[in-house]
């Protein structure tokens, strides 16, 4: 770990403390407030990861729309990782649409008692209703994991720009390249299939082994200011 490091994950705490007093605090995936951008970067919190000093632990960094041509939002991109509200199988989900899904099933398959044919689906590229019967229970555990966790959101217009806070900051706080944030000795994700999940400290793949651009922060700063402040107003509920 270097000063350098140090300071600037301090610094990116700091200014998600700021951006967190704009939006009137953390939220969760089941209900948003009024404000939520169309596009964005977004970073979760899990109970009981904290910093050194006691403070909320960032465990995931995302984003959504990093081409020209895609129109996905930031919002339908949330809906994915919440799963499903009603329907056939309310409070499971698709971890077959949300790579977050997908790395909080392994673990959990990892880490508690599932039956065998619970574990050979969720590892099948593609799923009939037979499947989501048999992977109903992991879902809705899943589901269960993640409306627990708050979240943050920054509001950033453009896909360079999105790219470049989620991939700066994952690296950043990635524990593989020397991140200073360790994971708890009890955090779920050192169950994950996923290697590079357990060692970084992140439920994350992508970016944790790069080095980042401490310039970014002076874009993430701009960012921030530019955040309107919410007033709480509750909207519906992610379907």
């Amino acid at each position: 770990m270097t000063d350098r490091r140090a300071a600037d994950t301090d610094r990116l705490y700091a200014l998600l403390g700021d951006l967190a007093a704009r939006l009137g605090g953390t939220r969760h995936l089941p209900t948003t407030t009024s404000g939520l951008p169309s596009h964005g970067v977004y970073f979760f919190f899990e109970p009981a990861e904290t910093r050194a000093d006691g403070s909320p632990r960032v465990v995931r960094v995302g984003t959504h729309a990093l081409t020209a041509t895609s129109r996905a939002t930031l919002r339908g991109r949330l809906a994915q990782h919440r799963g499903i509200i009603g329907g056939r199988f309310p409070g499971g989900g698709n971890h077959r649409g949300s790579i977050f899904r997908r790395h909080i099933g392994t673990a959990l398959l990892a880490s508690g008692n599932w039956e065998p044919a619970v574990a050979a689906s969720w590892t099948a590229h593609r799923a009939g209703a037979a499947a989501r019967a048999i992977e109903y229970s992991l879902e809705r555990a899943v589901s269960a994991r993640l409306v627990a966790m708050p979240l943050l959101w920054l509001p950033v217009p453009t896909a360079a720009d999105r790219g470049r806070v989620e991939r700066n900051s994952i690296a950043l706080l990635s524990h593989r390249t020397g991140g200073i944030d360790s994971p708890s000795p009890l955090w779920l994700g050192r169950h994950a299939a996923a290697e590079r999940v357990r060692t970084s400290g992140l439920w994350n793949v992508n970016h944790v082994d790069e080095p980042y651009d401490p310039a970014y922060l002076d874009l993430f700063a701009q960012l921030v200011d530019s955040t309107p402040t919410l007033v709480d107003r509750p909207t519906p509920p992610f379907e």
